[in-house]
C-alpha cells in the first residue's frame, strides 16, 4: 500500500493477495464488484507464476503435478506447467492456475519435497507486469479496464 499511496485520490485495496515471500503483479481497485469477479473461484481467473526450485524437478513429479495432487484441503491440478528458460534447467518452471487457495503454488511443490526459492506472479487475469520495473506501478489502460469488465 505504501508503494501506491499517491497513485490516486480514491481509496483502493488489493485484489487478491501475495504472501510475504512472493513477488509480482498486484492489482488495486476501488471497485468492489470488480474485486468479487476477479477473486471468486467460480470465475476461474488465471494466474501465471514463475517458480524457481531448490533442485531440478524429477520427471515423475512434473507428471504428478500435471495429473493433479491431493493436498490437505483437496485436489489441485494446474492448467499449465512448463519449463522456463534453457531446456537443461529443470529448476525454473511456469505454472498457470486458477485456484486462489492460500499459498497453493508453494504447497504443490513442497508436497513433493521441493523448496520454492523464488515465486513471482507474472500474470493475473490477462494482465502482465511486462515493462514494469519492480516496486513501480501504473494505471490500467481503458482497453485493460474494458477487458476486466468483460470477465464473467
Amino acid at each position: 500500500m505504501e508503494l501506491i499511496k499517491n497513485a490516486c485520490k480514491e481509496r483502493v485495496y488489493p485484489v487478491g493477495r501475495l504472501d510475504r515471500n512472493t513477488t509480482g503483479l498486484l492489482l488495486f481497485t476501488n471497485d468492489g464488484e470488480m474485486t468479487m469477479k476477479l477473486t471468486h473461484p467460480k470465475n476461474n481467473i488465471q494466474k501465471l507464476y514463475s517458480v524457481e526450485l531448490d533442485k531440478s524437478i524429477k520427471p515423475e513429479d512434473f507428471k504428478a503435478i500435471m495429473d493433479g495432487i491431493e493436498l490437505e484441503d483437496g485436489m489441485i491440478k494446474p492448467d499449465k506447467l512448463e519449463f522456463v528458460g534453457e531446456s537443461t534447467n529443470r529448476r525454473e518452471i511456469g505454472i498457470e492456475i486458477h485456484s486462489g487457495r492460500n499459498r497453493i503454488v508453494r504447497r504443490i511443490f513442497e508436497h513433493l519435497g521441493y523448496k520454492v526459492v523464488r515465486l513471482d506472479r507474472v500474470m493475473f487475469a490477462g494482465l502482465t507486469k511486462k515493462d514494469l520495473p519492480r516496486s513501480r506501478w501504473r494505471l490500467l489502460t481503458e482497453r485493460e479496464l474494458s477487458f476486466l469488465r468483460m470477465v464473467k
